[in-house]
């Protein structure tokens, strides 16, 4: 593995939920965020939910690629043990929310074991691989990461309740303006471009 990069884990964390958010910037996962965002206190569950996968899958695939992918020369099954650890771990989120939060678990229904192949937690992986984060940078970009997705499926579910009270033309009913607000608030993120950026 090559030197990490040299800049601060504090400045990839923030860049991760604003400028290089994984939804708004790299349109990764974007199934689940259309489709579980119209009610606030769902999505914000699924947020959560992401969040903390994602922040235990980059911990744990770094310590794996380090020290079992690197030292054994399989990069090629590189991708395929990072998602079966990615599986493993949603698979006990799974398990500990139909034990602890059995209303937020029949909510999420479907959604919550498709967890496994949101192309963001897997995307986020990647990132840390290609840029040669380590332990604590690569820690606090999946973190950002995932405050970030959850940040902008929660907007979207709470800006979507809220239209649901009011009278749409006929051609903006339905996904219409889902799309046109996630467009919009990915336009805003774009404001903050240039005041942290990560390569």
């Amino acid at each position: 593995m090559n030197a990490a990069p040299a800049i601060s884990p504090f400045v990839i964390f923030l860049a991760s939920i604003f400028t290089s958010n994984m939804i708004l910037s790299n349109f990764l996962g974007t199934c689940s965020f259309i489709a579980v965002s119209s009610e606030f206190k769902t999505a914000s569950g699924l947020g959560k939910s992401v969040t903390m996968i994602m922040v235990l899958t980059n911990m744990i695939n770094w310590l794996v690629y380090k020290f079992l992918i690197l030292p054994l020369h399989l990069e090629n099954l590189a991708l395929i043990i990072f998602i079966i650890v990615i599986a493993a771990l949603v698979q006990i989120v799974e398990m500990a929310m139909d034990r602890f939060l059995p209303d937020l678990y029949i909510k999420l229904g479907i959604f919550l074991p498709l967890i496994t192949v949101n192309c963001a937690i897997l995307g986020a992986t990647l990132f840390m691989v290609i840029r040669n984060y380590d332990f604590w940078q690569s820690t606090l970009f999946g973190l950002g990461s995932g405050l970030g997705w959850w940040l902008a499926i929660s907007a979207l579910a709470a800006i979507r309740e809220k239209m649901a009270r009011t009278k749409l033309p006929k051609g903006l009913e339905g996904p219409a303006i889902t799309f046109v607000i996630t467009g919009l608030m990915a336009l805003a993120f774009i404001g903050f471009s240039g005041i942290f950026t990560i390569q």
